[in-house]
């Protein structure tokens, strides 16, 4: 029995949510083609830029963007240099590390990376029409999710606040012990800066 098969799906939610979400990354990649094909980039491209424009400098090497994006060091590489050759990207010295470098964004690049941060921005309207409590429901769910393709290894580790050593789930809801509050629902974060991953996690 497939999820993808419409007489599966008559009477399991889960297989609907899952073929929902399938749809969803049908709109990313159109949304991403209609942004990038102006400019001649590719959606991995697009999405090096943002990543770059809003990550800490430590991220930003080939060895983050391979993480982030669960690709091969090489690929990420074969996409970079198409950045450098459209002068959009420039590879720096690495203080900390002298076996690799820190990926900084031309002039040009944060112009660019600017003009295609808010191709998502179509996604949110609907969004916010939903009554807080099913928001939150949906961003829970939505975690879960990721927590759970994250332990079976089929995403990288993401830093969010479901696999971080400073949370801990509550019988009231969410604790973050670095900053020694509770969280509301929507201020859990999904990639946070502060983030310290746990040594392990428990299928």
């Amino acid at each position: 029995m497939s999820i993808f098969d419409p007489h599966a799906q008559i009477n399991r939610a889960e297989y609907k949510i899952v073929v929902a979400l399938e749809r969803l990354s049908e709109a990313f990649r159109v949304l991403f083609w209609e942004k990038g094909k102006a400019l001649g980039l590719s959606p991995i491209q697009i999405k090096f830029l943002i990543f770059l424009l809003f990550h800490p400098r430590e991220q930003c090497t080939v060895s983050g963007l391979a993480q982030a994006f669960n690709l091969t060091p090489s690929t990420v590489s074969e996409a970079l240099k198409a950045l450098e050759r459209k002068e959009l990207l420039q590879r720096r010295p690495n203080p900390e590390d002298t076996r690799s470098r820190r990926l900084m964004l031309t002039d040009k690049g944060t112009a660019v990376a600017r003009q295609l941060a808010n191709f998502a921005d179509v996604m949110v309207t609907p969004l916010t029409s939903l009554a807080t409590s099913e928001r939150d429901s949906l961003l829970e769910g939505l975690f879960q999710l990721i927590v759970h393709l994250q332990r079976e290894g089929v995403i990288t580790p993401q830093r969010m606040c479901f696999v971080c050593t400073y949370y801990r789930k509550t019988d009231s809801g969410h604790f973050c012990n670095l900053i020694r509050k509770p969280l509301e629902v929507r201020e859990l974060r999904i990639d946070c800066p502060e983030h310290a991953p746990r040594r392990q996690l428990q299928k």
